[in-house]
């Protein structure tokens, strides 16, 4: 024993892992590449944080132009014609139902009765803008 300690702690030193030590770079060539690498990384890291934790907010949508309602429209005229067209929509659907089948004339029968619905509702804004006694 040259140092001194039991067989026991000889054997431990001798199999003990001992880290590597860290990188260095020898040159100051490679210690600039090794920088540019660690920059790259950073960016791509935080590129990909801001993407999944920090979102951009929606953009907001811009409708199409295709059919455009004017802005300057009276709430009334809007409602009238929303109204003419649920009518026609109603009626549409109970003469396309009347020459179904039975389970898709029940589907046609409830579609009949929402825009229905929706057309009592346009009705009732209808009569609070312009109420006629």
């Amino acid at each position: 024993m040259a140092w001194g300690g039991s067989n026991d702690e000889q054997k431990f030193m001798k199999d003990k892992i001992v880290p590597d030590p860290p990188f260095e770079p020898a040159t100051p060539l490679e210690a600039t590449i090794l920088a540019d690498d660690l920059a790259k990384n950073r960016e791509a890291i935080k590129r990909a944080l801001d993407f999944y934790l920090s979102p951009d907010p929606a953009k907001p949508r811009q409708p199409s132009t295709m059919f455009l309602i004017q802005p300057n429209i009276d709430t009334e005229s809007l409602l009238a014609h929303a109204c003419e067209s649920l009518a026609s929509a109603n009626t549409l659907t109970g003469n396309f139902a009347d020459q179904l089948g039975r389970p898709e004339r029940h589907t046609a029968l409830a579609i009949q009765q929402i825009i229905m619905l929706a057309e009592l509702a346009v009705n009732r804004a209808l009569d609070r803008v312009d109420p006629q006694t």
